[in-house]
């Protein structure tokens, strides 16, 4: 009688462990590397948490300076998003993240001992520059080193590092401060060049050259052309990117009220810090506990559902805030926006990779990496402006009314991205500026039977 009740107790572990096997297997070693590099970079993340904190209680300046500060720190992420797209094409990705990494480090190091407020502002926009110039040579490398069936998971797991490396620095920080503010620049320009150095030592360059191993023999001619063609205005003038770049922009809009709008909210009905503090940290729970099972579940899922359903669950999320009472409530609000957020990031970030061509990935990623720095930028002066006049509700049920809307444009978007074959006998599928080799698109979903049946690259599925 012990046999079958046994048997059943060792399956549950036996599934956990291979699951989590199958979630980490498969992958090239230099993208664990890159991994490595994120992960220590987000540990070291201290200054951008605290800043505000270290300029109002350290220094004793206003909160309308702190406040400035803020935004021109976000000013050098709008500035360099595009530029950094721009080197990570021309210069390769390799340069372009040892660029960035150095030049955190240097400032970073900088700001903590600046004491003159015009220094400290224009210090803080270098930080703001350095800081988001290696993003688009991140995700441009990581496209090009993982296989296009596999970056789903790996955008994934890369987001986990993000978040795991940031709920550390944040726990981090408030203890190394205890021993002078000095201690976190220096701390965090420590581990930038640790990172660096990983960069430098582990990961090669992975440009694809054009002509070379990367591009198919059949279609070499046509991502030549394709290449040249690649310019900042090739991704402005790309209806379908920029309307995903829009729609993300709605949505990081919303993400956004949880670091500025929810604390103020949660501050005119009666809450205190230490409720927000206990709030916002389900988020990064529940980040690290479920971003790798859900990825699991939705990696060869339609990218039309889960984005029309994570913009949902975000927008209506955060209009649950409107009719949050206690700290639960609010902890139920954040669980449901974070969920969204759990799958639309690697959805999200397998369709900008889609869309992007082989030889312009940098730019297409310093334009969506743009999205997120315009949304940090204008999401506290909306947030703070329909508060002040409206109140909180309004806002709350505004943050509603964006996730239907991103979700309706989701899904009008992706319904007219019909299936496309190349033509036999494996020839380039050229879509718009973008060209591609046949049957080696970005595809971050299970083959259609299109691919399945060797006629081309297929666009991207309305459903499921």
């Amino acid at each position: 009688m012990s046999a079958p009740i046994s048997e059943p107790r060792g399956r549950g572990p036996s599934r956990i462990r291979r699951a989590a096997v199958e979630s980490v297997s498969g992958l090239p070693p230099q993208f664990w590397w890159l991994w490595t590099s994120t992960l220590v970079n987000r540990l070291g993340a201290f200054v951008a948490t605290f800043l505000a904190l270290y300029l109002t209680v350290e220094r004793g300046y206003s909160a309308s300076y702190a406040g400035l500060v803020g935004a021109l720190y976000g000013l050098g992420g709008v500035v360099s998003s595009v530029g950094a797209g721009v080197l990570t094409d021309r210069l390769g990705r390799r340069p372009t993240m040892l660029i960035g990494q150095v030049s955190t480090a240097a400032s970073v190091a900088l700001l903590g001992f600046m004491t003159d407020p015009v220094a400290i502002a224009v210090v803080a926009g270098l930080v703001g520059m350095a800081t988001n110039a290696s993003r688009p040579a991140v995700q441009a490398m990581m496209a090009d080193i993982v296989a296009p069936e596999d970056r789903v998971r790996a955008f994934s797991l890369n987001y986990w590092a993000i978040n795991l490396g940031f709920a550390f620095s944040s726990t981090a920080a408030g203890l190394i401060a205890e021993h002078g503010y000095l201690a976190l620049f220096l701390g965090e320009a420590t581990l930038v060049l640790a990172c660096a150095l990983v960069v430098f030592f582990k990961l090669p360059e992975s440009r694809p050259e054009v002509g070379g191993a990367a591009d198919d023999p059949a279609s070499t001619g046509a991502s030549a052309a394709g290449a040249e063609r690649v310019s900042m205005l090739t991704v402005l003038r790309d209806g379908r990117f920029m309307t995903v770049v829009g729609l993300n922009l709605l949505l990081a809009l919303l993400f956004q009220q949880a670091y500025v709008s929810m604390p103020v909210s949660m501050g005119r009905a009666g809450f205190s810090s230490a409720d927000f503090g206990l709030v916002i940290a389900v988020n990064g729970v529940l980040i690290v506990l479920l971003q790798i099972p859900v990825t699991r579940f939705i990696e060869h899922r339609s990218p039309a559902v889960l984005l029309v359903g994570s913009a949902l669950l975000a927008g209506y999320g955060f209009g649950m805030t409107a009719l949050a009472g206690s700290v639960a409530l609010y902890a139920v609000a954040v669980a449901v926006w974070t969920l969204g957020e759990i799958i639309n990031s690697p959805t999200q970030m397998g369709l900008v990779i889609r869309l992007s061509p082989l030889h312009g990935r940098g730019r297409y990623q310093g334009m969506y990496a743009l999205s997120w720095s315009v949304a940090s930028l204008a999401a506290p002066l909306l947030g703070g402006t329909v508060i002040d006049r409206y109140g909180p509700d309004v806002l709350w049920a505004g943050c509603a009314a964006v996730g239907t809307v991103a979700a309706l444009g989701y899904g009008l978007l992706l319904r007219r991205l019909p299936g496309k074959a190349a033509p036999s006998g494996g020839t380039a599928t050229v879509a718009g500026n973008r060209a591609e080799p046949a049957g080696q698109g970005p595809a971050d979903t299970a083959p259609s039977a299109d691919e399945r049946a060797g006629t081309g690259r297929a666009e991207i599925p309305s459903n499921s």
